[in-house]
């Protein structure tokens, strides 16, 4: 009997890139009267694609709102933490609200702290340091969280043990784009769930007898990835996922479209 599947999706955000002045300023006036700024137009930009292709989990957000935790938390100069790190929220809450009018249920997407590459120059320890740092990541998540985000995407280039040890919730998820076995295994010691490049669930079998997984999202899923997937994990196991960067509803759309499978 042939069964037509109909695959979860979600997003773990997208990097727009900065836009032109035209499309700035097209993009200023139809938000006249609002307060804004280029990350607020990235926000909008990451999230308004998703919407119409019907991803069912959205993301707004990327590696680039580095600029509105680095904007948001005294303490810091540059890539320098010289003093104690005090979060200020107002600002993080205001982006918050704008995503949960655009679409309500989103996620968010943030760079994980080892990507803002922050040195200290304060605590003298290191331990002391990370703490300091993760504590104030829970503090502007939380207050994003209270205003309706769902939950939050820590986009990193590697995996930290501290980190997911400090950060990892129920509603904070570790997406690293680019993993290897050696990745994916410390992501796995925290998180139950995990991401992984079609190309890579080979890999990932080969961690099963070790850790349990409980649920799989392919970054950039086809028909032969995901058949790959049905011989490990159920239907309702398997998300197809998307992270790009500069692309538009044509790459959501086309991420929908590979969620429905024949078998």
């Amino acid at each position: 009997m042939v069964k037509r599947l109909n695959l979860a999706t979600r997003a773990f955000g997208a990097e727009p890139g900065v836009p032109g002045v035209a499309g700035l300023a097209a993009w200023i006036a139809e938000h006249r009267g609002t307060t804004a700024d280029l990350i607020t137009y990235l926000l909008d930009a990451s999230l308004s694609a998703q919407i119409p292709a019907g991803i069912m989990t959205t993301c707004a957000g990327g590696v680039f709102y580095a600029d509105r935790i680095r904007q948001s938390v005294s303490g810091i100069e540059g890539t320098r933490v010289t003093g104690e790190l005090h979060p200020d929220t107002a600002a993080v809450i205001e982006d918050a609200a704008r995503i949960v009018v655009l679409k309500k249920g989103s996620w968010s997407a943030m760079p994980a702290p080892h990507v803002l590459h922050l040195e200290d120059a304060f605590y003298g320890d290191t331990e002391e340091s990370t703490e300091a740092i993760c504590g104030m990541y829970r503090t502007l998540m939380r207050a994003m969280r209270d205003t309706g985000i769902a939950g939050h995407v820590l986009i990193g280039d590697t995996t930290e043990a501290a980190e997911l040890a400090l950060l990892s919730r129920q509603k904070v998820f570790f997406f690293a784009p680019e993993t290897s076995r050696e990745h994916l295994a410390t992501l796995l010691e925290f998180q139950r769930q995990v991401t992984v490049r079609k190309e890579q669930l080979g890999v990932l079998f080969g961690l099963m007898d070790e850790y349990t997984v409980r649920k799989i999202f392919i970054l950039d899923a086809d028909a032969a990835s995901v058949g790959t997937a049905l011989t490990h994990f159920d239907p309702d196991q398997i998300v197809v996922a998307g992270y790009c960067e500069a692309c538009g509803e044509s790459y959501w759309r086309d991420l929908a479209d590979s969620a429905w499978y024949v078998r």
